[in-house]
């Protein structure tokens, strides 16, 4: 597939430029000006388009919570016991559900999704692509963090399983990591012990293979989860940290990425969210904190990230910054980023064409490619 005459904004450099992109094998292979179609390569004519890679959000739901699924499509949290690191996001996932569809026609082509908030420690997440019929051919990554929470959404889903005080949902964290490293260590030194599916789910945790992808509001929630990163050496990904102004130093001296967001919610949906602007994503920024901008589908609907992209521009995000939160910064914050995120020769050929600046409400999706294959 070549796609010519276009104006590549690739995610890494800040102003677009003319060039003609080549994708072989679902691959970016070229990028240059003036490229010769080879015979019977598809040629995609771009010229008055502009040409960006395939939008990447960071933290949603889609897929475990169906759209217009009622009970029966509601999938994402275990809440049998507040610690369920056993359960996987690829056993919930629904690739029919209409929002996959959606975000493919916004120009979304890879999700990070997951289990919700209600359990302390709640199981994997995983990256996806947004083409696709059954969930194993469509899995970029697996796993790619543990999702853990902090705050109200355990502490009202839990409180009676020695979760009702903030010490205690921590105190479950930190209790699990460290049965989960005797275990490790056990195995590791070749004794003989039970297989436990919780315990083996955090292994690749301790190694520091996938990040404690932690729910979180509250600054002093965010200072006990670096605390207990600290105890046991793993790495972090903070989510939402929309009550988090005071712990912005914190967070940037430990050099945490920071998934924000949701906006466009009403003020009453929890209690310690009440607080969150697109601001706070700018001020983080502004501090050097590695952001990306979420859905958290479908508390927002997956379809407006680039709208909630827009709404951080408006609060005096610079445009690029932007744009690489929804893009690159995304992709790293998933750990995709050797894989998407931006339009660079090896990555994934993720390639959406846009009538005009993606922030611009009057512009719209022309085509998206997804592994080199136009699925719109």
């Amino acid at each position: 597939m070549l796609i010519k005459n276009g104006q590549l904004h690739d995610a890494i450099h800040e102003e677009g430029y003319a060039a003609d992109l080549r994708a072989e094998g679902g691959k970016i292979v070229e990028i240059a000006p003036d490229l010769t179609p080879k015979p019977g390569e598809e040629v995609i004519d771009a010229t008055g388009l502009l040409v960006y890679p395939g939008f990447v959000e960071a933290h949603c739901h889609t897929g475990l919570e169906a759209f217009a699924g009622g009970d029966i499509g509601m999938d994402p949290n275990a809440k049998t016991t507040p610690v369920t690191p056993e359960v996987r996001a690829i056993d919930s996932f629904y690739p029919q559900d209409l929002s996959i569809r959606l975000s493919r026609e916004a120009g979304i082509t890879t999700l990070c999704t997951g289990p919700g908030s209600s359990d302390v420690v709640g199981g994997s997440f995983m990256a996806v692509k947004t083409a696709g019929t059954c969930v194993d051919e469509m899995i970029l990554k697996y796993p790619v963090a543990m999702k853990c929470a902090f705050g109200e959404h355990p502490k009202g889903v839990h409180g009676k399983r020695g979760c009702g005080a903030r010490m205690g949902t921590a105190a479950r964290l930190r209790e699990t990591l460290f049965a989960a490293r005797e275990y490790m260590d056990a195995k590791d030194a070749g004794e003989k012990q039970k297989y436990d599916m919780r315990m083996e789910a955090l292994i690749p945790v301790l190694k520091r293979e996938i990040p404690l992808k932690v729910h979180v509001q509250r600054a002093d929630d965010v200072c006990t989860v670096l605390r207990i990163v600290r105890e046991f050496g793993v790495r972090l990904t903070l989510e939402h940290c929309s009550g988090a102004r005071a712990a912005i130093p914190q967070i940037k001296k430990a050099g945490v990425p920071v998934a924000c967001g949701p906006y466009f919610t009403g003020s009453g949906t929890l209690t310690e969210n009440r607080d969150k602007s697109p601001a706070l994503a700018v001020e983080m920024d502004a501090a050097g904190i590695p952001v990306s901008i979420m859905t958290d589908h479908p508390v927002v609907l997956q379809q407006y990230l680039v709208l909630s992209a827009e709404a951080c521009i408006r609060a005096g995000m610079p445009p690029f910054h932007a744009l690489q939160a929804i893009t690159i910064n995304a992709a790293r914050h998933a750990g995709v980023d050797d894989r998407v995120g931006s339009l660079e020769v090896g990555k994934d050929a993720d390639i959406v064409l846009w009538t005009g600046d993606p922030f611009r409400y009057t512009s719209r999706v022309k085509a998206v490619c997804i592994d080199g294959v136009k699925v719109v």
